[in-house]
């Protein structure tokens, strides 16, 4: 690919590095090891010494020297990549830390939730701390401008295909990368008897997104049971295939308080025009929310809003359990969504925003709704 990009959490993660372990986590082929290449530099280190400091647990020789509970040294930068597949990777990190001189930065990437696999009380307590790494949004690439965007829309956010920019290596990666997670990711971690069901599953939710996720459609329509629904559901998103916003729920608005939407965090998965283009923008909002947990840990949430009466906004941002903006998507700018309307006369002190495509437009609208092209807001944030 040839190409660099700074990562909007580097500051944070070399400024932890200096004082706890650090867990990177997030879906498979975003650029962790990209990442940790350019942190390698960062840190005055060799390529032929990163070499032997990243360690990777798929690596043969790489397992052996884990397992003999071994670090290639005592000081400076180590990566551990996907030990999380060892089942006894707690104590070994326990005992790596234990061990480890006072310039011992360690490093432990994956593309699981590390903080879901990690099933201990006093887990490295008070001594390590979680970040995500997302796939690239607007913000990090150089121009950031509306063709930008449209790239991003067509070939997805992971660098490998947004890189080569082509619809056909687009798919073909998106189809690698599912039988990459069900093949080496789930089967590692999860006790899944029904593989090619699951496979069925992660292609059935693309047709999905944009609507709230009925858990009881999807048991008939599989014939299985609620309970096995909701465990695979909760695989995917262990392994960042998927994420799920809650609904927000006010006594005032009559809203749904049980209901689920989800996202793919590969939207080019997604083949409608705007259901896409509302999975981009959630992605860019759920990495900005998780940006200000793990770098200033703000209280932020990123929901959606529908109510009884059907009435829908596709994103709530909730700042200390209270609304701060109300986000719609649009493909046009012609007119603005009457439930953005109706939720900003709500609550009149939200920033209420509709994002379009169309037009090259950013103007405040007589009822205070903010109406702008995508890249014009999304480039705010990280």
């Amino acid at each position: 690919m040839g190409t660099f990009i700074e990562r909007s959490i580097k500051n944070q993660v070399v400024k932890d590095l200096g004082q706890k372990v650090v867990f990177l986590a997030g879906p498979r082929r975003s650029g962790k090891t990209t990442f940790v290449k350019n942190l390698f530099s960062y840190f005055n280190i060799t390529e032929s010494d990163a070499r032997s400091r990243y360690l990777n647990w798929d690596s043969a020789e790489d397992r052996e020297m884990i397992l003999k509970h071994t670090l290639p040294t005592a000081s400076g930068l180590i990566v551990l990549d996907e030990i999380n597949k060892y089942p006894g990777w707690r104590n070994l990190l326990n005992g790596f830390y234990d061990k480890g001189g006072e310039d011992l930065k360690l490093l432990i990437t994956g593309s699981a939730k590390l903080d879901c696999y990690k099933r201990g009380g006093d887990f490295l307590q008070g001594k390590y701390h979680y970040i995500r790494l997302h796939p690239l949004s607007l913000v990090e690439l150089p121009s950031q401008t509306a063709d930008d965007l449209t790239n991003l829309l067509t070939y997805g956010g992971f660098p490998e295909p947004f890189f080569l920019a082509s619809e056909t290596e687009t798919k073909h990666w998106s189809r690698d990368n599912r039988l990459r997670l069900l093949k080496e990711d789930l089967l590692n971690l999860e006790q899944v008897s029904k593989i090619s069901l699951v496979e069925q599953l992660m292609i059935r939710l693309p047709a999905l997104v944009g609507n709230p996720l009925s858990l009881n459609g999807l048991r008939e329509y599989f014939q299985i049971s609620h309970q096995t629904v909701s465990r695979w559901l909760l695989m995917l998103e262990n392994v960042y295939d998927i994420f799920r916003i809650h609904p927000f729920g006010a006594p005032s608005i009559r809203a749904i308080k049980t209901e689920d939407k989800h996202y793919h965090f590969d939207w080019t998965q997604v083949s409608d025009a705007e259901p896409r283009f509302e999975n981009l923008v959630a992605c860019h909002l759920l990495k900005w929310c998780h940006f200000l947990q793990d770098t200033e840990g703000l209280d932020i949430e990123l929901r959606y809003f529908r109510d009884l009466d059907k009435r829908e906004v596709d994103f709530v941002i909730l700042k200390n359990q209270k609304p701060e903006f109300f986000i719609e998507c649009k493909l046009s700018s012609k007119e603005i969504s009457p439930s953005l309307r109706y939720l900003s006369k709500k609550f009149p002190l939200v920033k209420a925003i509709q994002l379009c495509l169309d037009q090259d437009v950013d103007v405040i609208t007589k009822k205070n709704i903010r109406l702008c092209h995508a890249a014009t807001f999304l480039r705010q944030l990280v």
